[in-house]
């Protein structure tokens, strides 16, 4: 059974990969800096800084990070309404957080993002905490409908969700000098 899911892997890693590169470059940098900072891969700041304001945000965006790993274990195992709220709540303030930095353009870049950070299990919530994230009133109203039009009626009205965990986790790479490798 192993050796035949192999090909089914590759092919929906070639489908995430194809995702993220048709993200606009802005969101893929997000993304990445976001990993990063969520999953404590590698020094955010050296790395994604570029000036102060980019600083800050960085430093805004690890502290409100820092509930992930609590948010992580109350990944709810059914839709119980007891178990919602813990879990619902910050999540939707980590959201709004990051929908407020105007670089996650549509739902599938946020689906993208957040399947990374918290896994599989949190897939059937994504769609609720977006839309609560996306209508609150810190943002702008055209950015608001913009966020909420990218949903798709499948995605908002599903009836199942893969607990695949995501294979394609995008990483900062080094900018080669082409004119020295020859």
């Amino acid at each position: 059974m192993g050796t035949s899911a192999r090909p089914a892997d590759g092919a929906i890693t070639l489908a995430e990969l194809r995702e993220f590169a048709s993200f606009p470059a802005a969101t893929q940098r997000y993304i990445r800096r976001s990993l990063d900072i969520g999953l404590h891969r590698r020094d955010a700041m050296k790395l994604w800084s570029r000036d102060m304001v980019e600083e800050a945000s960085i430093r805004a965006q690890a502290r409100i990070y820092g509930r992930l790993e609590e948010i992580k274990a109350m990944v709810p195992d059914d839709s119980g309404l007891d178990q919602m709220e813990p879990f619902m709540a910050p999540l939707v303030t980590i959201s709004a957080f990051d929908l407020g930095q105007d670089r996650l353009c549509s739902f599938s870049a946020y689906r993208f993002l957040y399947e990374r950070l918290l896994g599989a299990g949190a897939r059937p919530w994504l769609p609720g905490a977006f839309c609560a994230a996306a209508s609150l009133p810190h943002l702008h109203p055209e950015k608001r409908r913009a966020l909420l039009q990218s949903i798709s009626e499948a995605a908002a009205t599903a009836v199942g969700w893969s607990n695949r965990e995501p294979t394609f986790y995008p990483e900062w790479v080094e900018k080669v000098d082409l004119s020295k490798a020859n």
